[in-house]
């Protein structure tokens, strides 16, 4: 049977302003939507609409404070947060926005309107802490929706990060959780400077969360080694309820920001990858979450081979 697949993305996103010469561009999202918009698959997306997500919503995993904080520092036209995450006045209704897409996905995926969805979103979200901004990432998109699942009486949630830099901010927030699964393949050591392999969670979170470090210069072979003898195993021996994907595409080969040496295609076996295991043990649920990618033209080409195996 077919699956159809939801898309989102909007023009708030682009109105983030992160500055001149600041990698993580209104003009990524822009050359995505260009390269999609010019294939004939794009038409078979099905829309989905747009929900700002609320604070009480972001507090599913951020404190309430640092939520209305973001806000009001926005609000004042404020610029760094950190040392590498900008905002500007739009920002934090972009970042609600985003947050609030996975929460609109989610339930359309639950009351069996769409199978997956593919959310184009500005600014990321793997790298921000329960009360910190970090890394580009104001609220932890991917994190919102996994807590929001879990509050809709899914049992088992697999996160899987393909971003090359560790989604540290999602792992912190799951690492004592048995009910999300968090693994991360990533270039390491790199920023943040966590993920190593003998991170694997604590308390009842203990195995539940599986890091799979990456030296620089891996390539695909290296990544389907990693998928036949680490990850699969894991997700089957898990059997996910709903599987959400950080889907970083900076890995790629061109990126200029890291070391790993992906090929456009590999974003498209990983995706199949992980639809045969949702078909196998999440009835096909499959949310893909925009993270990372910083070379226009590998972003674009790699995010259409992506959408392409989510179709």
């Amino acid at each position: 049977m077919a699956r159809k697949t939801g898309f989102f993305t909007d023009d708030l996103f682009l109105q983030h302003d992160t500055g001149a010469g600041h990698p993580e561009c209104a003009a990524r999202l822009a050359a995505i939507r260009n390269r999609l918009e010019k294939t004939a698959f794009f038409g078979q997306f099905a829309a989905l609409g747009a929900r700002t997500a609320s604070v009480d919503e972001i507090g599913l995993v951020h404190e309430r404070e640092y939520v209305r904080a973001v806000d009001a520092f926005c609000r004042r036209n404020g610029r760094q947060l950190d040392a590498d995450t900008v905002v500007s006045a739009q920002s934090y209704q972009a970042a609600a926005l985003a947050a609030g897409a996975g929460l609109e996905a989610a339930d359309r995926i639950l009351t069996g309107e769409i199978d997956r969805a593919l959310l184009l979103l500005r600014p990321p979200g793997h790298h921000s802490l329960p009360g910190r901004a970090m890394g580009f990432c104001l609220f932890n998109n991917i994190a919102v929706t996994a807590r929001y699942l879990r509050s809709q009486g899914v049992e088992r949630v697999a996160i899987l990060d393909w971003d090359v830099h560790h989604g540290n901010g999602t792992e912190a927030t799951f690492y004592d959780d048995p009910a999300v699964f968090f693994i991360s393949l990533h270039q390491y050591p790199f920023y943040p400077g966590t993920g190593a392999a003998a991170d694997r969670g604590v308390g009842p979170g203990d195995g539940f969360t599986l890091n799979v470090p990456m030296p620089r210069g891996s390539d695909d072979a290296d990544y389907r080694a990693a998928f036949a003898n680490t990850v699969r195993p894991a997700l089957e021996t898990f059997r996910p309820e709903f599987i959400l994907i950080s889907a970083g595409f900076d890995a790629h080969k061109r990126d200029p920001l890291a070391g790993l040496a992906l090929e456009t295609s590999s974003y498209e076996w990983m995706t199949r990858e992980l639809l045969d295991i949702a078909g196998a043990h999440s009835k096909g649920r499959v949310i893909s979450f925009l993270e990372g990618g910083y070379d226009l033209d590998a972003l674009a080409e790699s995010v259409e081979a992506h959408a392409a195996a989510l179709l």
